[in-house]
């Protein structure tokens, strides 16, 4: 008896593998068309948050980590990102280690670590597209969901792209999106897209397939607004609590979603 179960047990799983590989193959198309359809619905979307003369949302975000003994955790935060372009952003993100908010008025950045009281400033005069840039390169430092925000985030996000997919429907916080795959050399990322006429990223997600353990960065959007006129919020920074100014080298670690005993694993 308890062989005949053993015997019933092994097909039963064999044949649910083959349905369920069945059912994941048929959803799956063609990888021309596969590949066609994602990269008409990434452009929409890059064509959407491009003609916005203004936008605002607030996130949801989790960088998950690697220690020193491969134990993968997620530090989460949330924050505010809102924009006028060319040239306008202010943004917030609040951990469980960091507490900041970006100021940028077109001419000057400011980042103030506001459980520390502590702000610094650096000249960056140029539009939103030249402050990411800025950050990335010198700064080493990007703002929340940056490459969505750029006017042309389509040629931003498939540059170097070598595989691309599909993967039909899912639901982001009650929203039906469009949910595609996107592979470059060196990382993976995906991202879902809000069905219907205002195409905006419901959440973005970013895997390392450098560093041991496959970091990854996801941002969940929610409430995203979209309005006609210039966003509501201070471009400007005002110090209203009387804060510090130092050197960007003395606000670093304030600045971190990593505490300082945190350490992630080596490059491959």
């Amino acid at each position: 008896m308890t062989k005949a179960i053993h015997r019933l047990t092994k097909v039963s799983c064999a044949a649910l593998g083959v349905a369920l590989l069945a059912l994941f193959s048929g959803m799956v198309a063609p990888a021309s068309a596969d590949e066609a359809s994602a990269k008409k619905l990434l452009k929409a979307m890059s064509d959407y948050i491009g003609k916005q003369s203004s936008l605002a949302f607030d996130y949801d975000a989790a960088l998950e980590v690697v220690t020193k003994d491969d134990e993968k955790l997620a530090l989460v935060s949330s924050g505010t990102v809102s924009l006028a372009r060319p040239d306008k952003i202010h943004a917030t993100r609040n951990g469980g280690f960091a507490d900041i908010e970006t100021l940028f008025d077109g001419k000057t950045l400011t980042l103030v670590g506001k459980n520390a009281n502590l702000y610094t400033q650096i000249d960056i005069p140029g539009t939103i597209e030249h402050l990411v840039d800025e950050l990335r390169e010198k700064y080493h430092r990007h703002l929340p969901a940056a490459d969505l925000l750029l006017s042309n985030s389509y040629d931003e996000l498939l540059q170097d792209v070598t595989e691309v997919k599909d993967l039909g429907s899912g639901v982001v916080g009650g929203v039906e999106c469009d949910f595609l795959a996107f592979r470059k050399p060196d990382i993976d990322f995906q991202i879902w897209i809000a069905q219907g006429d205002k195409p905006y990223p419901c959440r973005f997600s970013v895997a390392s397939r450098r560093v041991s353990g496959n970091p990854q960065y996801t941002v969940q959007i929610k409430n995203w607004r979209a309005p006609s006129g210039t966003v509501s919020g201070a471009f400007v920074f005002k110090n209203a609590t009387g804060a510090k100014k130092v050197e960007l080298t003395d606000l670093q670690d304030r600045l971190s979603d990593l505490p300082g005993h945190f350490k992630i694993g080596a490059d491959k």
